[in-house]
C-alpha cells in the first residue's frame, strides 16, 4: 500500500479548479457545481489505489468530474427542472454594474456554446491545460480538441455579436504596424 497523504495534498491543491470547472460547466450553478466537486472528491478518495504517482492528477480529477457530470445530465434528461434558469433568472437581482451586465452576457453566450466545444474551450483557456492534457482529459485526440476550441471561440463571438476579425483579431495599433510593415518590404 502506498502513502496516500501526498496525494490527497495534491487533490485538496485542486478544489478551486475543480470548483471553476464545475461551476463553467454547469452553467453556473454553483450548488450543483459544489455537489459534482464533493462527488468527485468522494470517487477519487474511493479509487486512490488507482491513481498513478507521477502522473497528472489535475487531469485525473477533472476526468472524474467531466465522467461524473456527463452521468448526471443523461440521468437528468427525464427530470423536469428549470433546465434555462428562466424561473432563477426571474427571482435574481438585476447587477449595478456595467461590469457585471459583460460578464454576464459572457456567461450567457457560453451557455450556447455547445457543451463538448466549451468544455474542450474551458480546459484550454480557463484551466490552462495543453491541447494534449485536454485530449487526454477527454478521451480524444489533441487535433479534436484544437477544433473544438477554435469552434468555442467562433460560436463565443457569434454569440456576443463581435466582429472576430476586428475585435478578436489584432489591435489598430497593431494594424497600423503590420501594414507599415507591409508597405517598406514592398
Amino acid at each position: 500500500m502506498q502513502n496516500h497523504s501526498g496525494i490527497r495534498d495534491a487533490m485538496l491543491a485542486t478544489i478551486p479548479n475543480l470548483r471553476a470547472f464545475a461551476i463553467s460547466v454547469t452553467n453556473r450553478n454553483r450548488d450543483q457545481a459544489d455537489d459534482l466537486v464533493q462527488s468527485t472528491l468522494t470517487k477519487a478518495l474511493a479509487s486512490i489505489d488507482r491513481f498513478e504517482p507521477g502522473t497528472n492528477i489535475r487531469a485525473w480529477l477533472i476526468t472524474i468530474l467531466r465522467n461524473d457530470f456527463y452521468s448526471s445530465v443523461r440521468k437528468r434528461r427525464h427530470e423536469g427542472e428549470d433546465r434555462d434558469d428562466l424561473h432563477a433568472t426571474r427571482l435574481a437581482a438585476a447587477p449595478e454594474q456595467h461590469w457585471r451586465l459583460d460578464l454576464q452576457d459572457m456567461w450567457a453566450a457560453l451557455a450556447k456554446v455547445r457543451l463538448e466545444h466549451r468544455e474542450a474551450l474551458l480546459l484550454v483557456a480557463a484551466e490552462g491545460m495543453s491541447y494534449d492534457e485536454a485530449a487526454q482529459v477527454c478521451g480524444i485526440p489533441a487535433g479534436t480538441v484544437k477544433s473544438r476550441v477554435h469552434r468555442a471561440r467562433t460560436e463565443l463571438a457569434q454569440a456576443l455579436k463581435l466582429d472576430v476579425r476586428v475585435e478578436l483579431g489584432p489591435d489598430r495599433t497593431m494594424q497600423a504596424a503590420a501594414g507599415s510593415a507591409y508597405r517598406a518590404a514592398a
